[in-house]
């Protein structure tokens, strides 16, 4: 990999440099390594610049050696984690130039009544999480899992529902995300499977140029009644330049989701079984607030038994100063949804502007977060008929949605054939830009 070779590079010259320096604290004659840092921890071990984790076994906490071992080796350097690590201690990272290698798994301790207040709070619908991931020029791979042990927290979340605001954690039942890339820029996730989260699985928090790749992620309860709540793929909020490719997704929730000032992001060669969809937003939320997402290219989607394929969400208005839900304000603009296959989905295209708001709501108060520059591009495939009337695709604006485009789809109801489905529009411009018959119908409840 580019970032590793980097890394790399940077660690042969650091090497050399330590050596006319006097900078080396050990060097065994019996070798070239040499030790750059001297470790007074008997799970952590360093060999010139690899620092490696041991774990302590027996259930106990390894939270606090891989503390040990990221505030050491911080700096240009390899971190090497290749066992089991049971962790009850809050992870918060700032890595500089540094691969972190983790071939083994880190598995959370399913302890709510620790992790609820512990989690590092993120301020976005309440979001919390296990381990904020921060730095410059960090890679993360290696083959290895990420597990939160979410079913204590599923069953719990099932029997005492409290999930803030349009499927927000809370403040008194904080529900983690196994990794956040938070105040970060030039990361490199690759290779690590995220399962069984309580939330979120994996969050990207005012950070900019975060590539993702080959990541397996799966969130599914063994208990029919407490299901994976909120068990959205990946997240991303004020963030730019995002990359999300060649991955697999089983969960309940967004496969991917862009949240407010997500710009410039790209999702490619993903399948996405069980989930609401490739999302952008959901947006408007709050009152007074701007929201931005643009420049967003989403291609060759698998979307199988799942809510949404690609999906635009956003709040309606609000005459409330204080809502928290609708009438914020903002644009959606230069999206494209492109090669899409789609397998029992009830909604293979849908945008609305009356998200989580009534009718009566989006009637009287229209989204004053406009919508523009959408395209649609060889949508295909089949939709579960959940949804009535053979219907295929919404798109209904509460105010007006400028330029919206389709093109190639081949979309069938359930039981039927492709061009025999209905396509619902409301409010927009110019429907000539669509490759199908609008059935132009008034807003509904989002």
């Amino acid at each position: 990999m580019k970032a590793f070779a980097t890394i790399l590079t940077a660690l042969a010259a650091i090497d050399v440099a330590s050596a006319a320096t006097g900078y080396i604290h050990n060097e065994r004659s019996s070798s070239s390594i040499r030790r750059r840092w001297t470790s007074t921890n008997p799970y952590v071990s360093v060999e010139g610049s690899v620092c490696t984790v041991k774990p302590m076994g027996g259930g106990q906490d390894d939270g606090p050696n891989l503390l040990y071992a990221f505030n050491l080796c911080g700096s240009t350097a390899l971190i090497n984690l290749p066992g089991y690590y049971t962790v009850n201690t809050v992870l918060q990272t700032y890595l500089t130039n540094v691969e972190v290698r983790l071939t083994g798994a880190i598995s959370y301790v399913p302890d709510i009544e620790y992790w609820s207040p512990a989690s590092i709070y993120l301020t976005y619908q309440n979001a919390t999480t296990y381990w904020f991931f921060g730095g410059s020029g960090v890679t993360l791979h290696g083959g290895g899992t990420i597990d939160a042990n979410g079913q204590t927290w599923w069953d719990y979340y099932a029997q005492n529902k409290n999930a803030g605001i349009a499927g927000g954690s809370s403040r008194t039942f904080a529900r983690p995300i196994p990794l956040t890339v938070g105040n970060a820029s030039n990361v490199v996730v690759d290779d690590i499977s995220v399962i069984n989260s309580p939330f979120w699985h994996n969050f990207v928090y005012q950070s900019t140029d975060v590539t993702y790749s080959n990541i397996q992620i799966r969130s599914l309860s063994s208990n029919e009644s407490a299901p994976a709540a909120n068990s959205d793929g990946w997240d991303i909020y004020r963030s730019s330049y995002v990359a999300i490719r060649d991955s697999n997704v089983q969960n309940g929730d967004d496969c991917v989701s862009f949240k407010p000032n997500s710009t410039y992001m790209t999702v490619e060669n993903m399948i996405c079984n069980g989930s609401h969809g490739i999302s952008v937003g959901s947006l408007g939320q709050y009152a007074g607030e701007t929201d931005i997402v643009a420049n967003v290219y989403v291609r060759n989607i698998s979307m199988s038994n799942a809510q949404n394929g690609a999906r635009i969400k956003v709040f309606g208005g609000s005459n409330d100063t204080k809502s928290i839900s609708g009438g914020g304000i903002g644009y959606v603009k230069n999206v494209t949804f492109q090669d899409f296959v789609n397998d029992n989905v009830d909604n293979p295209i849908y945008l609305t502007q009356c998200y989580s708001s009534s009718a009566q709501q989006c009637q009287d108060h229209p989204s004053t977060l406009s919508i523009s520059d959408v395209h649609f591009i060889n949508i295909s495939g089949s939709a579960s008929g959940l949804v009535p009337n053979n219907t295929v695709a919404t798109l209904e604006c509460s105010a007006e949605c400028v330029d919206i485009t389709a093109s190639g789809t081949q979309l069938s109801p359930k039981n039927g054939t492709v061009g025999s489905g209905k396509y619902l529009c409301a409010n927009l411009q110019d429907e000539s830009t669509l490759d199908f018959q609008c059935t132009d119908v008034p807003i509904t409840k989002g």
